[in-house]
């Protein structure tokens, strides 16, 4: 008892260090108490508390350093023990220290990956993602996703077999349905590796998983999760290239347009969707046509009831913001009849709802450009037509009466608001109706050339910008040869110079040095 004593004092001692630990100092505790000594006092009980706490903490910052973690392949058969443990602790340690030994491969004369294959380790981790408790769970996750980033281990994680038992295939088929949405986010998690590993998940019809998933239940809590997992996919930078689009559109579009879908899902397919035509390869492998469905289902839902929701119809605008960020999917969102793109004109300029407005005016900005190249901010002639005419029947319709009225106003309200309304001009000044509407305004000229207007930096820098693209745009103009003009290209232009952070008022102190008087 006195021997456990001594172990627990100095595992206490090691484990709260302070600091990282080095080598010398592993070596030094080891030397005292050997890992097999350390392993059979895991496995005995104890009433000390914290005592299983304190051994785990300690061997955790034992194999982060570069000497414990080369410990670690002469301890396999104890490691595979560690993982068939009754304790969550321990299990989640060994998870942890397989990923050590996965980490530190270069100081191993033995493949890992062979040391994982040939102690059966790689099963054990398997179940763990669908027997044991979330934390569990998720540090085998981890483990199985850095095992996967080695190329030797591509037909072990993968195999051809689709009746092996450790196919992820047959390990979702035979799990709850918890389980299963465990085993699809894995799936996810290993697609996001490298274009490599994602082509093998492919190959081995992992990813209809999630699609055959969706369209097997009705429960919404489960269709949520496997919704944020699409999401999660989207954001895969690889994720166009393999994830069958088309079909996938489908499904959002029969879920944004479905009657009896709870609102809440349909905000989610329209996000995701959202993110996934974001990106202008994706046009590449995906029928117009179902993105067209997609933007009249969104369109036809700004119609409905349910979208009297001010959360609903902000996420319904930044969707089709998202879809109007490309040159496809701003003719696409603007030459619809009618245009979709007629929702986020009206809201834009709307200041009875400003969570609207501001969704709105960010929604804008993408469609008419303001992330595209500035080559490819003027869309076909028919989608430009259509935005000028829905800025300007949405002015007439107004107290302001002028677009240039309506830019104003925005520039009026709130620091967040302008930064959207910034943006929106950066892209609309691109267009000569644009640059006109935004110069008739001496006030609007006033707003942007004025580095005293904003404080925070990202303001700065949105309001700067959209006061470069101005200038850009009245140098390539006939208003530049205008006299009547001379004083706001002469205003624009010392503005740029000036840069984004440039401000009398906001000048850095600077003290003044002169000779002491008195002595």
């Amino acid at each position: 008892m006195e021997d456990v004593n001594q172990l627990f004092d100095a595992a206490f001692e090691f484990a709260h260090y302070p600091g990282p630990q080095g080598d010398s100092s592993v070596k030094e505790f080891l030397d005292r108490f050997p890992l097999p000594v350390i392993f059979n006092a895991l496995q005995r009980e104890t009433d000390i508390p914290g005592f299983e706490t304190t051994l785990v903490t300690c061997l955790e910052r034992v194999f982060k350093t570069k000497y414990g973690a080369s410990l670690i392949p002469h301890y396999m058969p104890v490691l595979q023990a560690g993982l068939k443990s009754d304790s969550a602790v321990v299990k989640s340690l060994a998870c942890k220290t397989v990923t050590r030994l996965l980490e530190n491969r270069d100081a191993n004369d033995v493949s890992p990956v062979q040391l994982i294959v040939s102690n059966g380790i790689y099963p054990l981790l398997l179940e763990y993602i669908i027997k044991s408790d979330d934390e569990v769970a998720h540090a085998a996750s981890e483990t199985i996703k850095s095992l996967a980033s080695f190329p030797d281990a591509t037909s072990v994680i993968f195999p051809t077999d689709t009746n092996d038992a450790t196919h992820l295939g047959n390990l979702a088929a035979r799990s709850s349905s918890l389980a299963r949405v465990r085993v699809l986010s894995l799936i996810v998690k290993l697609f996001s590796i490298s274009p490599h590993v994602a082509s093998a998940v492919k190959n081995s019809g992992l990813l209809d998983l999630l699609e055959a998933e969706m369209k097997g239940t009705k429960d919404t809590l489960v269709i949520l999760n496997v919704l944020e997992l699409y999401y999660e996919l989207m954001e895969v930078e690889h994720s166009s290239e393999f994830v069958p689009q088309t079909s996938l559109i489908q499904m959002f579009c029969s879920i944004i347009s479905g009657t009896s879908v709870d609102l809440f899902l349909k905000l989610r397919a329209m996000m995701i969707s959202g993110r996934l035509l974001s990106r202008d390869n994706i046009y590449n492998t995906v029928d117009e046509a179902c993105v067209k469905a997609l933007v009249s289902a969104i369109d036809a839902s700004l119609e409905s009831p349910e979208m009297n929701d001010t959360n609903a119809h902000e996420a319904a605008l930044d969707a089709l913001g998202q879809i109007g960020s490309t040159t496809k999917g701003a003719n696409l969102v603007l030459s619809t009849t009618p245009p979709a793109a007629r929702h986020v004109v009206a809201s834009a300029f709307d200041r009875n709802a400003l969570g609207k407005q501001l969704a709105a005016l960010h929604a804008l900005a993408y469609i008419a450009g303001e992330t595209r190249p500035k080559s490819s901010r003027i869309v076909d002639e028919k989608s430009e037509e259509n935005l000028r005419c829905l800025i300007y029947d949405v002015a007439a319709q107004s107290t302001k009466l002028t677009p240039s009225g309506l830019f104003l106003s925005v520039l009026q309200q709130s620091s967040e608001m302008r930064l959207a309304g910034y943006r929106t001009l950066t892209a609309l000044v691109a267009r000569p109706w644009g640059l006109m509407e935004i110069l008739s305004k001496e006030e609007i000229i006033n707003i942007v050339t004025d580095a005293t207007t904003e404080t925070a930096k990202i303001a700065m820098e949105a309001r700067y910008n959209c006061c470069k693209a101005i200038h850009e745009a009245f140098l390539c103009s006939n208003f530049v040869d205008d006299p009547r003009r001379l004083k706001t290209g002469e205003k624009l232009q010392e503005a740029v110079r000036s840069g984004p952070y440039m401000s009398k008022k906001y000048r850095d102190a600077r003290p003044e040095v002169m000779m002491a008087e008195g002595f």
